[in-house]
């Protein structure tokens, strides 16, 4: 379409990143637009053993493998980022499976409000294929998303997207 309409970008490769971080630094990024600052904290395993420090959690992300500046005998991944207590907590790669998640802030299209669960298929991030799923209903515009296949680094703060075909139904965000 954008070749039928003669725009300049038509040919443009597509970007996953933000445009405005051109080197991908994110954290740099945060720091030098006096977003967050470094503190330190711990990064712990899926039973609170410190094995290492970090700088702040919000220089990392759901699933990130690279970068965690510590040694364990097998790969981890951070599978959580927990706010309260400073800590980025750390697992292996099965700890970023999960089958069901809340989401909040929630738009609803075809209706006004969701009032009984509802068969969708659920995308849990840009690029995110879809899977099917159950959708319930909760207090305050909240639901909560039953996945029939467990899905890898569900992160909070990412839209989740429901459709019905090609219909998008809803969405919201995905809630701690």
């Amino acid at each position: 379409m954008a070749r039928h309409c003669q725009l300049k970008t038509a040919d443009k490769e597509e970007s996953m990143e933000i445009c405005f971080v051109p080197d991908n630094n994110y954290g740099g990024f945060l720091q030098s637009a006096n977003l967050v600052q470094k503190h330190r904290g711990d990064i712990v395993d899926l039973h609170g053993h410190v094995l290492g420090q970090h700088d702040g959690i919000e220089f990392y992300t759901i699933g990130q493998r690279k970068g965690l500046g510590i040694t364990t005998p097998k790969p981890v991944y951070v599978v959580e980022l927990d706010a309260e207590q400073n800590r980025v907590v750390v697992g292996d790669d099965s700890a970023l499976d999960r089958d069901e998640f809340l989401a909040d802030r929630c738009n609803w299209h075809p209706f006004v409000q969701l009032t009984a669960p509802i068969e969708v298929t659920a995308k849990i991030r840009y690029n995110h294929p879809g899977t099917p799923a159950t959708v319930t209903p909760l207090a305050d515009n909240s639901v909560r998303v039953k996945l029939h296949t467990p899905q890898r680094a569900i992160t909070p703060g990412q839209a989740a997207v429901f459709y019905q075909d090609d219909l998008v139904v809803g969405g919201g965000w995905i809630r701690r």
